[in-house]
C-alpha cells in the first residue's frame, strides 16, 4: 500500500500544467512565430537596421557581417508608462525554422538583455514610449530572430523581428540578365549568377548549398530553396541560370507613396487632413488600378519608409495619425486586397486587409501611422487572378535583390549565411 501512494503522488507531480501561453489585450494567446511579427496592438513602428544615425538607415536590410556594426532594434509603445521589456534571440535554419543549437553555441554571453534605453514622447496625440536596443553580437553566421517580452514571463510576447548575420565564405559572379526570352520579358527580371566555395570543403554541394532570393526585402514573395542549373566540382562553382517564367521575379512597379512629415501642410498624395479628432485623420487620393498602364520611371523607397517630422524637427514631437487608403474597383475583385511595405512587415494578414464598399464602389483600409514618408502597394490573394493585378509588372522596374547562401556543416549542425550579395536592377 506505501508503494501505492507513493507511486500516485509521483503521478499527480507529473500531471502540473505548464505555464499558460500569456493573452494579448485582444484576447488571443500569444503564439511566437519565428518571423516578423508584433503580439498586442500598441506595439508600433518596429524595425532594425544598421547602427547609424542616417535617416535612411531604416530602408537598409536587417542584415550586417559576422563581427561588423551592430543592428538595432526600434519600436514605438503606445502608452504613457514605460514597461520591463528584455530581449533574446534565437537561431534558425534557412527555412526560418529553430536550429538545433543552444545559446552558448552562437551567442558571446548569456541570452537575455534588458532593453534599458526609452523616451518618452512630448505633447502628442497618441502618447507613446520608443524604444531603442542595440542588438548584441553573435558567434556564428545565419538567420536571427530577436524576441522581445515582458518581464520576467517568456511567454508575453511582445514583438519578434528577423535579421541576418552572414560570413562570405563564397564569391559571387553576378551576370547582368535582366530580362527573359519572348513574351515573358516585359514582366519579368531574371537574376543569373555563380557561387564560387573554393575556400570550403562541400560535399554533395547540389543538395547541402541552400540559396534564398529576396526582391525589395520583402517576405511575401520570396524564393526560398533555389535549385541550381549546373554543378562544376572540380572548379568548385555551382551556377544559378533561370530560364523559366516560374523562376523569375516579376518586375512590378515602382511603389506608390505618400508625404505625411508634416500634419500642418500635408505633402504628396495627401488629399486632406482632418484635424477636429485626435489623433488626425488623413486621407489620401484615391488610387486606382494600374495594371494596364505603362511603366511610369521615378525613385521610390522599394517599399520602405522613412520617419521624419517636419512639424517640429524633432524625433520625439512625431506624431501618429490614422491614414485612410482608397482603392477605386467597379466590381468587387475576385480574392482579397490587402495594402502592404514595410510599414506593415510585409504581412498579408488582417491587420492590412481591405474591405469593399459596395455603394461607393472601393475598397478602404486604415491604419495608425507615425510621421515620415511611405512606400506601399496594393496586393491580391487569388486563384485566380496573380499578386501584382491591380500594380502591374514591369522589367524596367527598379529593384533591389539580396541573395543568401547557406550550408550547413557536420559541425555545427545548422545552417550557416555563408554568403550574402545585395544587388539592384535598373539603378537609377
Amino acid at each position: 500500500m506505501r508503494y501505492l501512494v507513493i507511486y500516485t503522488l509521483l503521478l499527480l507531480a507529473g500531471c502540473t500544467p505548464l505555464a499558460p501561453n500569456a493573452i494579448s489585450s485582444e484576447g488571443s494567446v500569444k503564439v511566437l512565430r519565428f518571423a516578423d511579427q508584433t503580439y498586442e496592438p500598441e506595439i508600433k513602428t518596429v524595425v532594425i537596421h544598421p547602427a547609424s544615425s542616417n535617416q535612411t538607415s531604416s530602408l537598409l536590410p536587417a542584415v550586417t557581417k559576422l563581427g561588423g556594426e551592430n543592428l538595432i532594434l526600434e519600436f514605438d509603445d503606445l502608452t504613457t508608462q514605460r514597461d520591463t521589456y528584455y530581449a533574446r534571440i534565437f537561431h534558425c535554419n534557412y527555412d526560418w525554422t529553430k536550429s538545433i543549437l543552444m545559446d552558448l553555441d552562437y551567442m558571446i554571453e548569456y541570452n537575455e538583455f534588458p532593453i534599458n534605453n526609452f523616451e518618452f514622447s512630448v505633447d502628442s496625440h497618441v502618447p507613446y514610449v520608443h524604444y531603442r536596443f542595440v542588438i548584441p553580437q553573435v558567434k556564428l553566421p545565419g538567420n536571427y530572430v530577436l524576441v522581445v517580452y515582458r518581464g520576467s514571463d517568456k511567454n508575453d510576447l511582445i514583438l519578434s523581428k528577423r535579421f541576418m548575420v552572414y560570413d562570405n565564405r563564397v564569391a559571387f559572379l553576378n551576370e547582368r540578365n535582366l530580362i527573359g526570352a519572348g513574351d515573358i520579358a516585359s514582366l519579368n527580371q531574371q537574376i543569373n549568377f555563380t557561387i564560387n566555395y573554393k575556400d570550403l570543403d562541400i560535399i554533395n554541394p547540389l543538395d547541402n548549398v541552400k540559396v534564398v532570393i529576396r526582391q525589395n526585402q520583402r517576405w511575401d514573395n520570396i524564393a526560398t530553396d533555389v535549385r541550381p542549373s549546373f554543378v562544376r566540382e572540380i572548379e568548385k562553382e555551382i551556377e544559378y541560370r533561370f530560364f523559366d517564367e516560374n523562376k523569375m521575379f516579376k518586375g512590378g512597379s515602382e511603389f506608390r507613396f505618400f508625404d505625411m512629415r508634416s500634419l500642418n501642410y500635408p505633402g504628396r498624395n495627401v488629399a486632406r487632413v482632418n484635424k477636429s479628432v485626435k489623433p488626425f485623420e488623413l486621407y489620401l487620393e484615391k488610387d486606382k488600378s494600374r495594371a494596364n498602364e505603362a511603366y511610369s520611371q521615378y525613385d521610390d523607397l522599394n517599399g520602405g519608409f522613412i520617419l521624419d517630422n517636419l512639424d517640429y524637427r524633432d524625433a520625439s514631437f512625431a506624431n501618429y495619425a490614422f491614414v485612410n487608403f482608397t482603392l477605386v474597383s467597379k466590381d468587387k475583385i475576385p480574392g482579397d486586397v490587402y495594402v502592404t511595405g514595410a510599414f506593415q512587415q510585409w504581412n498579408l494578414n488582417k491587420e492590412n486587409k481591405m474591405y469593399y464598399d459596395t455603394t461607393n464602389r472601393e475598397y478602404t483600409a486604415q491604419f495608425l501611422l507615425k510621421q515620415g514618408w511611405y512606400d506601399y502597394q496594393y496586393v491580391v490573394k487569388s486563384n485566380s487572378l496573380p499578386p501584382y493585378a491591380l500594380e502591374g509588372s514591369h522589367y524596367e522596374t527598379e529593384n533591389m535583390y539580396e541573395i543568401f547562401v547557406y550550408y550547413q556543416p557536420f559541425q555545427p549542425k545548422a545552417d550557416m549565411l555563408i554568403g550574402y550579395l545585395n544587388l539592384y536592377k535598373n539603378k537609377r
